[in-house]
């Protein structure tokens, strides 16, 4: 760690904090396979079924379990080693997307679903684990960094595993990128095997139930008495109210993108996301350093996604509107950090994995019902799929602009 108050650059926090990197290493190779996987599910579903509902029912999948975990997730962060769960957590998940080698026609496709719920619920637990290991890691005046390159390596391996991904899938099928997605959660492992990870561990008293739901009060009434933690907490889930529903359409939408390859066209419009939540969080780092001005900065990041969304809507689908994805994810992308960072900094070490674990389940729970209206919507023909996308843009616009509002008024 660094121990002047100069904020470190991207390259000098990676070659010089080596437990940083190592955790960051590992977060890269695992994301990497995630993007692979997600579309490869993608492809598979669609092939074996056709169906929109179908289709959605992965993104509820990748998002309700890890709502109903999260809270638990929290607790055993804060209450056990977090280096030794992440490695538990990546392992589990490497046997997990094995199973998928399973689904071989239509009649296994439930198998889908169940599989990407394990893989989920272990999830829910490692990623609380992973942000709340980032401040035990770095300096104070190393944390905006460290977040940023999160975010980036986010961003790059969903722009670099999306296009990959979907060539990779519409060359070799989705079975070898099962396998592969599987490597990586080994490699990842691997790297956090090897980090050192300090933390303050609460001593545990009473059975894991009935102290876990117990803990997770005790994580609600902190965001309660701490109303500012709380309304930042909010940030994310106030997006993704929208934006849970306006991600999974930019799937359907993708389909219809390059005519005759629609793996290819969904990995187009993802890579474009990967890239707008890349350099949103740069673009915000270098110019917004006074923090003051991060509050009302959230909300209107979630506005301007809005609007980008809402101008995807209306325009023709062809491959220059991508343009306008990146400019919606890279407002998202920098509202997810500075909303990171600001907790981080706020919520006192102990209380910090329930937070981070309430934070997801806001979110998960925000995305799941924006994914499932605009599914049932689609399905049943309520809207066609450009209709939704500007119904979803425009709830997304007012949504941000009232959480400005509620933000200013402390």
């Amino acid at each position: 760690m660094t121990s002047d108050s100069r904020q470190p650059g991207y390259l000098e926090l990676i070659s010089g904090n080596i437990n940083f990197r190592r955790l960051w290493l590992g977060n890269v190779v695992s994301l990497l396979g995630d993007w692979f996987n997600f579309i490869a599910l993608i492809a598979l579903v669609e092939e074996l079924t056709g169906s929109p509902f179908a289709v959605g029912l992965i993104f509820v999948t990748k998002m309700l379990p890890g709502a109903i975990a999260s809270p638990f997730a929290g607790y055993l962060v804060d209450r056990f080693d977090r280096r030794r769960i992440m490695i538990v957590c990546d392992v589990l998940r490497s046997v997990t997307v094995l199973g998928l080698l399973l689904v071989d026609d239509s009649s296994k496709i439930y198998l889908v679903y169940v599989l990407t719920t394990v893989q989920v619920i272990i999830s829910a637990v490692f990623h609380p684990a992973q942000s709340a290991s980032i401040p035990n890691v770095t300096s104070k005046t190393e944390l905006l960094t460290a977040n940023a390159i999160m975010s980036i390596s986010w961003s790059v391996m969903l722009a670099l595993g999306a296009a990959i991904g979907g060539l990779a899938t519409d060359i070799v099928g989705p079975r070898d990128v099962f396998v592969i997605d599987s490597v990586t959660y080994l490699v990842s492992a691997w790297f956090i095997f090897r980090t050192e990870i300090p933390q303050s561990i609460s001593t545990i008293t009473g059975r894991f139930w009935r102290q876990s739901l117990r803990e997770v009060r005790a994580g609600w009434e902190y965001l309660r008495q701490n109303r500012f933690c709380g309304k930042i907490a909010t940030t994310k889930a106030t997006w993704a109210i929208a934006g849970g529903g306006l991600v999974y359409m930019l799937a359907l939408a993708g389909q219809q993108l390059i005519e005759g390859s629609p793996e290819i066209g969904i990995g187009v419009l993802f890579a474009a996301r990967g890239i707008g939540t890349g350099v949103g969080p740069v673009l915000a780092r270098a110019w917004v350093t006074d923090r003051s001005r991060w509050p009302p900065l959230l909300g209107i990041c979630v506005v301007s996604s809005g609007l980008a969304y809402l101008l995807f809507g209306l325009l023709a689908w062809t491959i220059p509107i991508a343009f306008l994805v990146g400019i919606a994810h890279s407002t998202s992308g920098a509202t997810w950090v500075l909303s990171s960072v600001t907790l981080q900094e706020k919520v006192e070490d102990r209380f910090r994995g329930r937070v981070f674990a309430t934070e997801m389940l806001l979110v998960l729970v925000a995305e799941t019902v924006s994914t499932l209206v605009a599914a049932l919507a689609l399905q049943y023909e309520i809207l066609s799929i450009r209709q939704a996308i500007i119904v979803f843009a425009a709830t997304m616009t007012v949504t941000g602009a009232l959480w400005t509002v509620w933000i200013l008024r402390r």
